[in-house]
C-alpha cells in the first residue's frame, strides 16, 4: 500500500491536482463571494452574498458535473495502464506474487488519492466561504431558513453523499485501466461516461429510468436542502451507485486475473472487455430502473402539476416571511398565511413535465385583511426537479430585485425563486 501510493504521488500531475483540490476551491468562493455579480445560474448562487455555507454547495455543484469524473479518470482510469506503458507487470508479479493482492492494493490507493482530493475540494471552499461570508443562516431549496449550526451538518452530508456516489465513477475507471491496457480510452472511459450521462439528464426522461443512472446521485444531494427532506431519490440514487461500485470493481477483477502478464504487446482486452464490462452494467441499469417503476411508478417525468403548485406555493410562504422579516413588518404564521399556487403550462391548465413555459399564480391571506393578495411567477422547470421561478408583479413584492429596508437597499427574497420538484412524491398506494 505505501509502495503504491508512493507512486501515485510521485506523478507531477497527480501532485499538481492534488495542491489545486487543497487550495483553488477556497480562493475561488472568496472571490466570487464579494464581487456583484454572483453565479445565479447555480444552485444556492445567488446566496453566496448572504452565508457562507452557499459557495461550497456551488463548488459541489460544478464538482459533480466536471471536476469528480475528471478526478476518478485521472487517477483510477491510469493505476493499472502505467504498468502496461512501462512494460512492468513481470517485475510486480515476481515481487508481489498475488495478482490479488495487487489488484486490491492498486484500488484500495486510488480510492485513497481520490478521497484526498475531494476531502481538500470541499474542506477548501468551506473555509473560504466562511472567512469571506461568515457563518450564517442559510435558505434552502423551498424557501425555509436553516440555520447555521443545521447548515454546516448538511453541507458536510451533502459533501459526503457525493463522495461515495463518485466510487461508482472510480470503479468505472478501474474497469477501464484494465481492459483498455496502455490505450487511453481507459483513462478517458469515466469522463466519457459522465458526459453521456449528462446528456442523457437533460432528456425528458422517464423518471424511472432517470433515477437508474449512477449520475443520479450527483443531483439529488440537493434533496437534503428541502423540508422535509426529499430521501427516496437520495437512497435510490445511494443504492443505483453502490450497485454499479461493486460490478463494476468485479467485472475488473475478472478481467485482471484472466489477462496474460507475459504478453508485452497486450493493448487491452478488446471486444471481450466489451461485452463483459458493458452488458452488465446495462443489465443493472435495466434492472434498477424497473425496481423503481415497481416501487414508484416511472412512466411520467415526476413532474405534475400538483407537485410545481406545492412546491412553488411553500417556498413562497417560506420566503415572504423572510422578506417581512426584512422589512421589519409583522411576522405571519404560515398556517395563517395560507399560500398556495395554481400553475399552467404553455396556456394548458392541464400541466406537466419540463418546460421553460410554466406560469404559476401564487395567493395568500393576511389576518385582518379581506382581500387576497395574489403575485405571478414565470417559471423554468428543468428535467431534473430543478426551477427557477421569476416574479413577473406585483412590482412592489416580486418585481424588483431589490427591496427597501430601513437599513437600505437589500436583495428580494421573493423576486427570483429556486425550487425542487420531488420526482418521486406520489409512491404507489
Amino acid at each position: 500500500m505505501r509502495f503504491e501510493l508512493a507512486k501515485l504521488l510521485s506523478q507531477w500531475r497527480i501532485r499538481i491536482v492534488l495542491i489545486a483540490c487543497w487550495v483553488a476551491p477556497g480562493l475561488f468562493v472568496a472571490v466570487v463571494s464579494q464581487q456583484s455579480s454572483l453565479p445565479t445560474d447555480t444552485v444556492f448562487g445567488r446566496w453566496m452574498h448572504a452565508t457562507g455555507w452557499a459557495g461550497p454547495l456551488v463548488v459541489l455543484s460544478f464538482c459533480c458535473t466536471w471536476a469528480l469524473p475528471l478526478l476518478t479518470a485521472l487517477v483510477a482510469g491510469d493505476v493499472f495502464a502505467a504498468e502496461d506503458r512501462l512494460g512492468t507487470w513481470r517485475h510486480l508479479l515476481v515481487s508481489v506474487r498475488s495478482a490479488r493482492r495487487i489488484f486490491v492494493t492498486k484500488a484500495v490507493a486510488s480510492m485513497s488519492v481520490i478521497l484526498a482530493m475531494v476531502l481538500g475540494l470541499a474542506v477548501s471552499a468551506i473555509a473560504g466561504g466562511l472567512l469571506a461570508v461568515g457563518n450564517h443562516p442559510l435558505v434552502g431549496l423551498d424557501g425555509h431558513q436553516i440555520g447555521s449550526g443545521d447548515a454546516a451538518r448538511l453541507v458536510g452530508a451533502a459533501w459526503l453523499y457525493v463522495t461515495v456516489a463518485a466510487l461508482a465513477f472510480a470503479a468505472v475507471g478501474l474497469l477501464g485501466s484494465v481492459a483498455f491496457g496502455r490505450s487511453p480510452m481507459g483513462l478517458l472511459l469515466p469522463a466519457v461516461l459522465a458526459i453521456c450521462l449528462q446528456l442523457l439528464q437533460m432528456l425528458p426522461l422517464p423518471v424511472a429510468l432517470r433515477m437508474a443512472l449512477p449520475s443520479q446521485p450527483f443531483l439529488a444531494w440537493r434533496g437534503l436542502f428541502t423540508a422535509p427532506v426529499q430521501t427516496a431519490p437520495m437512497v435510490v440514487g445511494l443504492l443505483v451507485s453502490l450497485a454499479w461500485t461493486v460490478a463494476a470493481t468485479v467485472v475488473a477483477y475478472l478481467l485482471f486475473r484472466r489477462r496474460d502478464f507475459t504478453d508485452l504487446a497486450y493493448d487491452g482486452a478488446g471486444r471481450r472487455a466489451l461485452v463483459a464490462g458493458v452488458v452488465p452494467l446495462v443489465a443493472l441499469t435495466a434492472v434498477a430502473a424497473a425496481a423503481v417503476a415497481a416501487g414508484f411508478g416511472g412512466g411520467g417525468s415526476g413532474i405534475s402539476k400538483h407537485a410545481v403548485e406545492e412546491t412553488v406555493g411553500t417556498a413562497y410562504g417560506h420566503l415572504y416571511r423572510l422578506q417581512s422579516r426584512e422589512l421589519h413588518r409583522p411576522d405571519v404564521p404560515e398556517a395563517q398565511l395560507r399560500s398556495a399556487a395554481t400553475c399552467t403550462k404553455g396556456g394548458s391548465s392541464d400541466a406537466a413535465g419540463p418546460g421553460n413555459d410554466w406560469r404559476c399564480v401564487v395567493t395568500w391571506r393576511l389576518p385582518g385583511v379581506t382581500s387576497t393578495g395574489s403575485a405571478i411567477y414565470q417559471l423554468d422547470v428543468q428535467a431534473d426537479g430543478k426551477f427557477v421561478a421569476d416574479g413577473d408583479g406585483p412590482a412592489p413584492v416580486n418585481g424588483y430585485f431589490q427591496v427597501q429596508t430601513p437599513a437600505g437597499d437589500s436583495p428580494n427574497p421573493l423576486w427570483q425563486i429556486d425550487g425542487l420538484v420531488d420526482l418521486l412524491h406520489s409512491p404507489k398506494g
